[in-house]
């Protein structure tokens, strides 16, 4: 085997990529994790996670990733905050190229590039994410007991995530710009039915207004010209989840339709030696624990793969 620098190179550094380098270093593999920016991901900007497992009072997201980094750092994870250019996967030895020009070198590589929810870009949603403003139904939803919500979107994730959200809030605001809906027209029918949910259609959330306490109310403009506002307490968006693969050759891995990373159910990919774990992977759902999970069956697979290689 053609020496490397490392027997594996991680990239990305959120639960997934914390939870596979955990693994590696505990099992002596020489590795290196690298991330272009603060150890934790998407989890850092998440203001409470109240459903993973061990905590039963819940947990800042800061204070997670900080527990999850300091236990891989328990084993020796070593981490790099590096901006990575490209990766060069064909063949035995995989080459990860930074963005100074440097070169680093491994036999295998599991990618945890994540991806990041589609935004509208309008005042208050930045200031407000995680106080009102959120990505995530399964993650956010119970906070809002009998409580009036609004969603934006059009898709069968907004229509999915609204009706389950009937589960908690007392009334469900569903906002598109469209005058029909894009989601499946089963899907369609059942929002229909479900008195908790209400529809504003041909309408644009132009700002999202809160105050220390969170989300008080949206403002909306109408295709008519005129505007409103809407009083909410929180509001979910879904218009569209996008993969952070600006960095894989994507003419060499399988990817879905949305640029995702397919895999295996040991977390393998169609090039032998790389693997994926975490919200870059093609799945119907991205949870905390389900990355961790993935990160962890990802790096076994490739201490297997690389027990295999001679």
């Amino acid at each position: 085997m053609q020496k490397t620098d490392y027997e594996l190179i991680i990239i990305g550094g959120g639960p997934a990529g914390l939870t596979a380098g955990l693994y590696a270093a505990r099992g002596r593999i020489k590795v290196t994790l690298l991330e272009k920016g603060a150890i934790g991901g998407q989890v850092l900007v998440t203001d409470w996670i109240d459903n993973y497992p061990g905590f039963v009072e819940g947990v800042t997201g800061f204070d997670l990733v900080e527990k999850l980094s300091n236990h891989a750092k328990r084993f020796g994870l070593k981490t790099k905050q590096v901006l990575v250019s490209s990766v060069e996967l064909q063949g035995p030895v995989k080459t990860v190229i930074l963005e100074n020009g440097e070169k680093i070198t491994a036999q295998a590589i599991i990618l945890c590039t994540g991806a990041r929810p589609g935004k509208l870009g309008i005042p208050g949603e930045k200031e407000l994410a995680g106080k009102g403003v959120s990505y995530c139904a399964t993650c956010d939803g119970p906070f809002y007991r009998e409580q009036e919500i609004a969603i934006v979107g059009g898709g069968n994730t907004a229509l999915q995530e609204a009706l389950y959200l009937t589960k908690f809030a007392s009334k469900v605001t569903v906002i598109h710009r469209r005058d029909e809906f894009r989601a499946t027209k089963i899907l369609q029918e059942k929002a229909v039915e479900n008195a908790q949910i209400n529809f504003l259609l041909s309408a644009e959330v132009t700002s999202v207004e809160g105050d220390t306490s969170g989300v008080t109310h949206l403002n909306i403009s109408h295709k008519n010209d005129n505007s409103s506002t809407l009083s909410v307490t929180g509001v979910f968006i879904f218009i569209g989840t996008i993969p952070n693969n600006e960095l894989i050759p994507q003419d060499q891995l399988d990817l879905d339709g949305s640029g995702f990373i397919k895999t295996g159910p040991e977390m393998e990919t169609n090039i032998p030696g790389v693997f994926a774990a975490g919200d870059i992977c093609s799945k119907n759902f991205r949870q905390i624990i389900n990355a961790a999970g993935e990160g962890a069956v990802a790096e076994l697979s490739a201490e297997h793969y690389l027990g295999t290689q001679v």
